[in-house]
């Protein structure tokens, strides 16, 4: 169990955490109307250009033009390979173990209440480990993108990145 101080320390970064995710949405208007929207509810669905283990519920905003909240959901085992987005992207665990690197870091696996920003066109990508889905509430700053890269920065399709993403994790085997 961590100590009082780290529990208290972690309780202010999470709601932080919470109440920053609203920030960049903040500017949409006066008449804007209270959202609640039980996780029981949402209606998950496929999004072009992107790994069909990959689903998403639109919490708020649309993410084809502007600023958005959205709940995503990767399935086990589920590969969101090296990419980058247009606009700056925070992340925030709800359930699961998601694995997030940026490139040329250690990867991080993220639990529930785990937090991550990523700047506009920071290259990372993200793995559901474990055998539960990975569900993570995402907010973008503007409309949403997926620019998939290979290991030199390059832009690909995303077939190319899946190909790529899947040789990488196959194991080595020894030469005889």
């Amino acid at each position: 169990m961590l100590p009082k101080s780290s529990r208290v320390l972690v309780g202010v970064l999470t709601a932080v955490s919470v109440i920053s995710l609203h920030l960049p949405l903040a500017a949409q208007g006066a008449d804007e109307k209270p959202i609640v929207a039980p996780a029981a509810s949402a209606k998950f669905g496929a999004i072009p250009n992107a790994p069909k283990c990959f689903t998403v519920a639109v919490e708020r905003g649309d993410p084809g033009i502007g600023p958005s909240v959205i709940l995503a959901k990767f399935t086990p085992g589920c590969i969101a390979p090296f990419h980058w987005h247009t606009p700056s992207e925070t992340a925030m665990v709800v359930s699961g173990s998601l694995e997030v690197q940026m490139k040329d870091d250690k990867a991080f696996v993220g639990h529930h209440g785990d937090y991550v920003y990523l700047p506009s066109h920071h290259v990372h990508r993200a793995t559901c480990q474990g055998s539960a889905p990975c569900l993570v509430f995402l907010t973008s700053d503007a409309a949403f993108d997926v620019h998939w890269v290979d290991a030199a920065g390059q832009e690909i399709p995303l077939e190319a990145a899946m190909k790529n993403a899947k040789q990488a994790a196959k194991p080595h085997s020894a030469k005889p």
